[in-house]
């Protein structure tokens, strides 16, 4: 009987103290971490919604920049923290990439709490004005003609640039040549300084030099065109079927308490919604996001197990 009594007890409060803890939150700072360096897309999009939630919430909700390995430290350091709604992550589609390309101590669909989808958006294929196509159907026909000769600029080995043409490549059957650099500026830079001829970055950092003339948009990966570049053709209407969505998301350690994940979702909907946001993703042509928590951890499974095929059918060496 006493046994039976304190077995008792423990499920009571192995019940209690979680919900205690549910009901009380937040009573202190909230730490939301941006695996990547300052100015970067999840950093910029962190202080934004940080600002609002914080206010809803009544506690400071601190962005962490945890740069490295691809957005694996920070994402690492999130799946380790205690599970109680006071570390958070903010990722774009590179988290899904980078968990496909290393073998990262987590598994990144079912180690996680998903929250919420934030936006989405396309990466934008362009090119150095010397490189001669104005099309997908001519950059392909170019590379079939002149095999290896056309090489692409990736903001990383493992990255979603990266597998993007790898995933083109195949889709093509063309040869083109992979010059991996550290970040989407150096990227384009080289690009913009004719060292490399064609590369596939974000909208944001892409979009001044297209008006410039610097680089030419000769298509977006998303499946439908941007409002944006209403002019820029998709892949997918030259390569049927074929698409890249660059997404931005939050997720925290798996078994934050239901009520956490809701208000989280709620609040950052909320963010996502309003006309001062709506303005902004409109400018910087992302598409907001918002849905419940498993929505998008099928958009993460989906690219996780979609990267995989392709580094298995591009035979790209994963890292350790």
């Amino acid at each position: 009987m006493k046994t039976t009594l304190l077995l008792i007890g423990a499920i009571a409060v192995s019940v209690v103290v979680p919900n205690a803890l549910a009901q009380a939150y937040p009573n202190k700072p909230i730490r939301l971490i941006a695996p990547f360096a300052p100015g970067g897309g999840t950093d910029i999009l962190g202080r934004i919604i940080g600002v609002p939630v914080s206010e809803a919430l009544g506690q400071t909700v601190v962005v962490d920049n945890r740069p490295g390995a691809g957005g694996a430290i920070g994402a690492e350091m999130t799946v380790r923290a205690e599970p109680d709604g006071y570390t958070l992550i903010i990722v774009s589609s590179s988290y899904a990439a980078t968990s496909a390309y290393q073998n990262v101590p987590y598994d990144p669909v079912n180690d996680i709490e998903p929250i919420v989808l934030i936006g989405t958006t396309g990466l934008i294929m362009s090119v150095h004005p010397s490189v001669p196509v104005k099309s997908v159907g001519e950059l392909i026909a170019y590379a079939k003609a002149n095999p290896g000769k056309l090489n692409y600029a990736s903001v990383g080995v493992g990255s979603v640039t990266n597998l993007m043409f790898e995933y083109f490549k195949l889709q093509t059957k063309v040869n083109i040549v992979h010059v991996p650099y550290k970040g989407g500026g150096p990227a384009l830079n080289a690009v913009i300084g004719a060292e490399v001829g064609i590369t596939a970055i974000s909208m944001v950092p892409t979009f001044p030099h297209l008006r410039a003339g610097r680089l030419r948009a000769i298509a977006i990966t998303s499946n439908k065109r941007s409002e944006l570049l209403p002019d820029v053709p998709t892949i997918s209407e030259t390569v049927p079927g074929f698409e890249v969505i660059h997404w931005y998301g939050m997720w925290g350690p798996k078994g934050m308490p239901r009520s956490i994940v809701a208000r989280w979702n709620k609040e950052v909907a909320k963010v996502l919604f309003s006309d001062a946001m709506q303005r902004q993703m409109k400018m910087e042509g992302l598409e907001a996001g918002g849905g419940p928590p498993a929505q998008f951890q099928q958009i993460i499974k989906r690219d996780v197990e979609k990267w995989r095929r392709v580094i298995k059918e591009a035979k790209i060496t994963v890292a350790s």
